[in-house]
């Protein structure tokens, strides 16, 4: 499965293309019974022996390298910003970005890997960066994040559990720290965020498995708990669909054993902590305690095309190039408890591009598992 990026539905794409993946290399039956029954080997599981395989998993036939090590680097062109007030004591405003970029740095380690239980711990770091047009703008919101890293850095686990050779179900949870934190100023309780999310699910064939559960995070912006579907299959030698409905729809075309092309869109959503240089006063609201952090809730959609080719028997590029529609950027109360908004702000559509470089297992050792991209 292709990875959503460092998110957040950023922080969903690279969690759910690692589990997506065959398994490297399978230990062989030992003699003694065990629970469940001893796997198939790798080249019999991934070669689509479904007379001999074991235990099922969300992977198909078809999909992409398992990635363990990735560094991406995302970039918009300058586009129009337009935010409105909400509360009295502030005004309207517009004016241009100049620049949007977002760096992330990814890594996954399998942790434990047997036939029926694998557990994939994953650390991460991502970092987006504005800069507006009119230095300084002279308004409270864009002043306060204008150079200034909106970081998030987490730790996940996820565990990825067969049960026969149909049904399987995964679950993963991650905690983070997100907003434009420094080490002085850091306060776990205003920085914090957790997601989760659990699927159960049925592997039909070798080349079309599919799943049911619920996500539990910040996809959308807000902290919110909305069902999710994978659904992973491959039609032919070229053609397959990977989707995290409704956060991620995909069609994979493989144009051959070492490129792959895709077409589809994302949903991402961002949440971050901003710290105010000067509190702010909300005019005649004198029960209200005068802002000292905001919340920004940022979602949008992508619509997206993907190439990913190996470079080296270790090595791949993906480059990915689309449309953005922003369908959110808004700051909330985070100083009184109504959690008021207090800034409604859009962002104009505008063209983005990425590249992308992430570490796979080499090839020989694929080959020598007998395990198929």
């Amino acid at each position: 499965m292709a990875p959503i990026f460092f998110r957040r539905l950023g922080p969903y794409t690279a969690v759910f293309l690692l589990l997506s993946r065959a398994v490297l290399a399978q230990d062989p039956a030992p003699t003694p019974p065990v629970y469940p029954a001893a796997a198939a080997t790798a080249a019999d599981s991934a070669a689509g022996n479904t007379d001999r395989q074991q235990f099922a998993n969300p992977s198909v036939l078809g999909m992409g390298p398992s990635k363990g090590l990735i560094v991406r680097y995302e970039r918009m062109p300058r586009f129009g910003v337009a935010s409105s007030a909400k509360v009295a004591g502030l005004n309207d405003f517009s004016t241009d970005a100049t620049k949007n970029a977002r760096l992330s740095i990814k890594g996954y380690i399998p942790a434990w890997n047997r036939p029926h239980l694998k557990v994939i711990v994953g650390l991460s770091y991502e970092r987006e960066e504005f800069q507006f047009a009119q230095l300084p703008t002279n308004y409270e919101l864009y002043d306060n994040i204008e150079n200034k890293g909106l970081k998030s850095t987490a730790a996940q686990i996820a565990i990825i559990r067969p049960i026969d050779d149909v049904h399987w179900y995964l679950a993963r949870i991650k905690g983070e720290l997100s907003g434009d934190y420094t080490s002085s100023e850091l306060r776990k309780s205003d920085y914090t965020r957790l997601s989760a999310e659990a699927i159960y699910g049925w592997k039909r064939s070798a080349n079309f498995s599919w799943g049911v559960g619920f996500q539990y995070g910040y996809t959308f912006g807000r902290l919110s708990l909305y069902p999710a579907v994978i659904y992973n299959r491959t039609f032919n030698s070229r053609w397959g669909v990977e989707a995290l409905f409704p956060a991620r729809v995909t069609m994979r075309y493989n144009v051959s054993q070492n490129s792959i092309l895709y077409a589809g869109y994302t949903v991402d959503g961002y949440n971050y902590i901003v710290r105010l240089r000067s509190p702010l006063t909300r005019d005649g609201q004198p029960d209200k305690r005068a802002l000292t952090t905001l919340e920004l809730r940022e979602t949008e959609v992508k619509f997206r095309l993907r190439w990913e080719r190996e470079l080296l028997s270790f090595l791949w590029m993906g480059a990915e190039a689309g449309y953005r529609y922003n369908y959110a950027f808004d700051a909330f109360d985070r100083t009184n408890a109504d959690r008021e908004k207090i800034i409604d702000s859009k962002f104009n559509g505008v063209p983005y591009a990425s590249l992308e470089l992430f570490i796979t297992p080499p090839r020989k050792l694929l080959e020598k598992a007998g395990v198929r991209r």
